[in-house]
């Protein structure tokens, strides 16, 4: 399979749930939200870019601190609720594009700060996607990034990958933290701060976003089921299927 037919999937699979994940709490709030908006901080003219912007909610966050945001994503649809949505909100200052976050159409040197959040487990290859994102950032420049993160132990990882794939077909992966740090620093970022957390996924409103099949819902829950205790214990699995999750936020600069 090519990046163009990756990439044609994300955006088939994304293009029905544009409004699902405006409205979604999981991605419109979030102490990660905050900590991005902090980090980037209030830079009157800076444009930066928000690779994989989904529901715009890190765009929203951004705009009111910064000249310009680039709300990018391979989803025109989501696009499109963006625009809106800033439309709505009386938001100005927020620009759509649309692409691929390993082929970004960009000029180096070209963004004061860059953020991607919960979009890297859908890239097709990761490590394409940081070194686009290293190769606009400006000297000095910021970078944030915020995801899902799997575990350190085989079980655990793929039982996780398992969940996310029969939720969403166009699930690559859950990169496990010392893998986000090995690609960043081989893209050339340098890594400032970590910060883990935990992040419990309501299952109801998790399949419901993305419409995820009846016959997947039957075998996630089945695996669920079958699961053994240490799994369980790890996810803190619930009797509806809600689960729990690692989170990494990592900051990090261009030299």
């Amino acid at each position: 399979m090519t990046i163009f037919d990756h990439q044609s999937r994300v955006q088939q699979a994304y293009d029905a749930r544009s409004e699902a994940y405006l409205t979604s709490g999981v991605h419109a709030a979030g102490a990660d939200l905050e900590w991005i908006a902090q980090r980037v901080g209030n830079q009157p003219d800076a444009i930066g870019l928000d690779l994989g912007c989904g529901g715009g909610h890190v765009s929203f966050r951004l705009a009111p601190q910064v000249f310009r945001v680039v709300a990018y994503d391979v989803a025109e649809k989501m696009l499109e609720t963006v625009t809106a949505e800033a439309r709505r909100r009386a938001i100005l200052n927020i620009v759509c594009k649309q692409g691929a976050a390993e082929t970004l159409p960009c000029a180096s040197d070209a963004f004061d700060f860059v953020v991607t959040r919960y979009s890297a487990h859908h890239w097709r290859d990761m490590a394409a996607g940081l070194r686009q994102m290293q190769r606009v950032l400006k000297p000095g420049g910021v970078a944030v990034f915020s995801d899902v993160v799997a575990p350190g132990t085989a079980l655990q990882d793929t039982w996780l990958q398992a969940l996310e794939l029969l939720r969403d077909t166009s699930h690559v992966r859950n990169a496990r933290l010392s893998t986000w740090i090995c690609l960043l620093e081989e893209a050339g970022f340098v890594v400032e701060k970590v910060i883990v957390s935990r992040l419990r996924l309501d299952f109801p409103s998790w399949i419901a976003r993305t419409q995820t099949p009846p016959a997947h819902v039957a075998a996630m829950r089945s695996l669920q089921i079958a699961a053994s205790a240490e799994v369980q214990t790890y996810f803190a699995l619930e009797a509806d299927g809600s689960f729990t999750v690692d989170q990494a936020v990592i900051s990090a600069v261009k030299p």
